[in-house]
Order: structure tokens, then sequence, then C-alpha cells
């Protein structure tokens, strides 16, 4: 008996995991039906499209097509046609009306693209690229998908200032981006722990903020902190490399300049911007912060320098960036120095300021004036909201969805980027099997519960919610193959909230899609995150229990020990489910197509995992 329900078990997860359609594509289409057929993808295969203004696009299709096949398929503009070809035709079409949504339409003898626009004919592109079988025949499944997102801010923040990264890096992130069909890049450029943009007229930027002499690489600020010189910075001309990198992949660049707020770099480099000559939180020279965290020192709200300091940055950092947007941060921001501060108290007598609260506010109107006159819009972080909202300021809400609410209900633009579900530097899993993270718990499941949209919004509310954004800060992170462990596979289930429509989302499916997605991000050499086995205890009697283990990716090998060792690539293979006796501990790791290791866990779970 015991035999049989072991392989009933058995049976039941091998069906789960082989439920999948063949037609696994992330983000989930709007709309989607499936033919009879298929479209071999082979030599005599070209891509057709109308005219040089779309000859782009049909390159960029070239090289998605022979990254994930490795055929190159001919280019032919206007209305060619070679006998026994099948071709792969770009249309723009003002038919389809929805923005940046697309048809796609395969069958044996041609695939159509079709949008109204470029970035939808991208969008589709993507989808299409996606559809290519990794392995086997490159047939392409007929089908009918008419697509569109749900939102049109869909967006990952990448923090530069605590760890910089190449400008290659940046390009591939921009790049998964938008295979993910993402759109906006919200690069943080600015914090107490560096200032990383140049800037001309204010040359110690460079010299002294960019730089700090030690980088906190623990959880305690005091104990943690090693003390090698770290920093770096991104001249204009690389900043405008990365923008038009972007544009060309239809993500638009929204630089973060901190205000008043984490600045400490930047008055280190000019202390004069403080509201004292030495650091108001342990009187000493100021210095370019090693730890990350909230500090006492900010920008003096007295001090008109400060103003034509800001405006003078920004005047520099505009130009640089064809956004709409400019972030100004506006988060984090301690009053105790203007509190004590007489050209602050002076500000806010000549101003009718009842407190320092009102200040900020002031402060953010002021500089969004400034912003308003150069043609481009703020936005913040939620505790802009505090003394008052600026007139057309858009609201990041990060410290829950209430500010991002708030805002909506006002009338104001929010996105929202809740810190329990949209925070890549939380822990994916356990902490005692993971590596180095902030505190809070945002696994992949959590993630894909977000819904941006709360009930309590009406439907004109609900149209100010403008999507969902990720934001990665790079407190501990500073390799690249870190950044990707902790964005991948979490960025799968974040553009599924922003683009997929509500009611199709189903995170059962999604992770039955996400088999496909692994190999997809093998192939395109990124170091996603290997998940850990999972485990179900399948019979328990008397003083033993025997476990089963199932592979998520279905393109790994389970590995375990049962003597308390580390698992490694020699340890024993898991075949089938595994009989532990009293006090007897398993450690089992996955290895995706036996190469990569993912975490250790262990059953019975045990203080502190071996890594």
């Amino acid at each position: 008996m015991n035999r049989f329900f072991l392989l009933a078990f058995l049976l039941i997860c091998s069906i789960k995991l082989s439920a999948q359609s063949k037609i696994s594509l992330i983000p989930l289409p709007a709309k989607m039906e499936e033919r009879k057929g298929s479209f071999l993808l082979d030599k005599n295969v070209y891509i057709s499209y109308p005219n040089t203004e779309l000859k782009d696009l049909a390159v960029y299709l070239q090289s998605a097509i022979l990254e994930t096949s490795g055929l190159k398929a001919g280019l032919r503009t206007g209305r060619w046609m070679q006998r026994g070809a099948r071709t792969i035709s770009l249309q723009i079409d003002p038919a389809v009306t929805a923005k940046e949504g697309y048809q796609l339409d395969v069958s044996p003898l041609k695939i159509t693209l079709k949008a109204s626009t470029e970035n939808g004919l991208f969008y589709a592109i993507q989808t299409l690229q996606q559809l290519i079988p990794l392995t086997g025949a490159k047939k392409i499944p007929a089908l009918v998908i008419e697509d569109e997102p749900r939102f049109s801010w869909r967006g990952m923040m990448f923090d530069n200032c605590r760890h910089m990264f190449s400008v290659d890096f940046i390009k591939k992130f921009i790049d998964q981006l938008a295979k993910h069909k993402l759109n906006k890049f919200h690069w943080h450029l600015t914090e107490d722990q560096g200032w990383r943009i140049e800037i001309k007229k204010y040359p110690r930027l460079q010299e002294i903020a960019a730089y700090r002499n030690g980088t906190q690489i623990g959880p305690d600020r005091k104990k943690d902190v090693d003390t090698i010189r770290y920093g770096g910075y991104y001249t204009q001309e690389q900043v405008k490399e990365v923008v038009a990198y972007a544009t060309s992949r239809y993500v638009e660049v929204i630089p973060e300049i901190e205000m008043p707020g984490h600045s400490v770099a930047a008055i280190t480099a000019y202390p004069y911007l403080a509201c004292g000559a030495v650091s108001f939180e342990n009187g000493k020279p100021f210095e370019v912060r090693k730890v990350w965290g909230v500090s006492k020192d900010l920008y003096c709200a007295g001090n008109e320098q400060v103003f034509t300091f800001l405006e003078d940055v920004l005047s520099e950092i505009m130009p640089l960036f064809p956004s709409q947007y400019i972030h100004i941060g506006g988060d984090e921001a301690p009053h105790d120095a203007w509190k004590t501060c007489p050209k602050c108290q002076a500000r806010m007598k000549t101003e009718g300021l009842s407190d320092e609260a009102a200040l900020q506010s002031w402060f953010i109107r002021r500089m969004e004036k400034f912003i308003n006159q150069k043609g481009k819009k703020i936005i913040g972080w939620e505790e802009i909201m505090q003394g008052g909202l600026a007139e057309n300021a858009t609201v990041h809400s990060w410290l829950g969805v209430e500010s991002g609410l708030k805002a909506a209900k006002s009338g104001h633009d929010a996105i929202m980027s809740p810190y329990s579900h949209l925070y890549f530097d939380g822990y994916q899993a356990d902490s005692k099997i993971e590596p180095m993270a902030i505190g809070y718990w945002v696994p992949l499941d959590s993630v894909y519960a977000f819904e941006p949209v709360h009930p309590a919004l009406k439907d004109k509310e609900a149209k100010h919610i403008l999507g969902a954004q990720a934001n990665l800060w790079t407190e501990f992170i500073g390799t690249e193959d870190y950044f990707q462990y902790m964005v991948f596979p979490r960025i799968a289930a974040l553009s599924e909230i922003d683009w997929s429509p509500k009611a199709s989302r189903n995170f059962d499916d999604f992770n039955n899609r996400l088999v496909a997605q692994y190999q997809r991000y093998e192939k395109q050499g990124i170091q996603f995150r290997v998940p850990v086995p999972k485990l179900a205890v399948v019979r328990t009697s008397g003083l033993s229990s025997t476990i089963a283990l199932t592979d998520p990716t279905k393109n790994g090998i389970i590995r375990f020990t049962l003597d308390g060792g580390e698992v490694t690539p020699a340890s024993s293979r898991y075949i089938e489910p595994v009989t532990l006796q009293k006090d007897q501990v398993i450690r089992y790791a996955l290895f995706f197509k036996d190469k990569r290791k993912g975490s250790t866990d262990s059953f019975p779970k045990i203080k502190k995992a071996k890594k």
C-alpha cells in the first residue's frame, strides 16, 4: 500500500508539471487563439518590411530570430516575394487602435505583425521571439494574438549609488526590460553614498561626492563596514549613450536626483549646502556615507545657494533625458536640522509656514515650479505629500499603498511600488539559505500577488494609477551576477502585473510558464535564481518520514546529503522519495542542467544551513 501511495503521488506531480501549454508566453497576452499547424523557421524565411522607416525594426527582428534559433532570416522591402519563400511581415496598421498594442498572426505560410506604432511592433517581436522553440525543429505554432498593456507605466528602478555597474551591463538590463515588455527605467543617480552623474559646473561632485572611504558589507552598521575606497560616476556622454540605447528599445529613462534628504555626498563636496559647517549628526566634517540608511544632514531650505545649486544641476541633467519626468526623491528627510537652523526658521517665518513639514512642501513646490518651467514634471516618493502635495506631482507609493490611494483620490497620478511586494532587494526565501539581503521577505509569489488598483478606488480614480514598478536598491548588491540573481525571475512576475489583464493572472499557470522562461534566461546568459526543490512529506510512520522532492524548472538535477554535509555536484542524485529516520536531516539543492546550483535547504529545518 505504501509503495502504491508513493507511485500515485509521483504520477500526480508529473501530470501537474507537464500540464503547461506548449505555448509559454510571459507576460500573458490579452487575447490568444491557437490554431492548427505551424510555421517552419528555416533558411527559406524572409523578413518583409514596407519602407525604410521600419528597417531598424526589421534588423532587430532578424537579430532576435538569430539569437533564439541560430537562423539568419533574409531582409526584403516592398512587395518582393520569392517563390517557395515564407515571410514574416512587419506592418503599420492604424486599425490597431490600442496604444502600444499589436496583432500577431501566425499561419503555416506567413507571420504577420501589425501595430499602429513602431513600439507596438517592437512588443510583437518580443512575443514572436518567445514562440520560437529553444530545442528541436523551429516550428512556431499557428495562432492569433491581440495584445495590449494594462498599464502605461511598467518599470524598474536601478540604484547605482550604493554600487556602480558598467554601461554595458546597464544596456543588458535594458534589453531585459524590453523583453519583459517593461518601458520605464528609473535611474537612481544621487544618494548619501555617492553622486553618480557628471555635472560640469560643479567638478567636486566628480572629485569628492562620487567616492566613499568604505562600504557597509553586513547588517551591522558599526561593525560590518570595510575601509576600501569605492566609487565612480557616469559621464554625460555615457548617460547619452544609455538613453539612446534605451530609446532604441522603447524604454524611457527617468533620472532621480534626491532632495532635500539623501544628499550627504553633495554636501560633502559643497558643505555650504547644509544647515551648518559640520555634520548635524556627529559634529564632525561631512563625509560621503559608508553605510546606507537615513541621515539627518540635508539641504538647507533657508539657503538660496541651495536652489541655485539644484537648478544648475537640473539644467545640465534635463537635456540629457527626453523623458517628461524628473524624479526628485523627497523621501526620508528628517527635519531635525531645520528646526535648529536660523536660515530655515527665517524662511518659515517669511513664507508663513506652520512647521517643518510645510517647509518641505514649500521646498518641493519651489523645485516643481522650476522643473515645470523647463517643460518637465516631477515624481517624488510618497513623503512629498507631507505638508501638502505639489500641484502637478506624481506620487511614488512605497511604504504601502495608502499614499497611492490618497493621491489618486485627490486627482494626482501615482506609481505603485510597495516594499512588501516590489522591493527586489528583499529576501526571496528563508534568510538562512539565501545570500545577504535587506531584512524583509519578497518571494516570487508575493510579487505576483500584488494588484496595483485597490478595490477602494472608483473607476475615475483608478485611472490615476499609472502602473507598478519594482525597485532594486543595491545596498548589498555589488556584482552583476548577484544583481541578476535578485531580479530574475521576479521581473517576470512584475511584467505580468503590469501587462496582462487582471482576470487572466494565475500563479500556478505562471509557474508552469516559468519552466520555458528559465530556459530562455539560461540561453541569454542570465544568472537567474535557481529555485529550491519543492518538498512534500508523503508519509509519516512511527519514527520515520518519507519525503518527495520535485524540480520547479524541469531542467535540473536534485542532489542531496543525509550526513549533514554540504550538497555538491558529487552528492547523491535524487531519484525517488527518501525515508528519513529519527533525528536524520536531508539537505538538498537543485543544479540547473546539472551546472549552476541553487540555495541549499533542509528537512527538518536546521538553524543555519552550510553554504
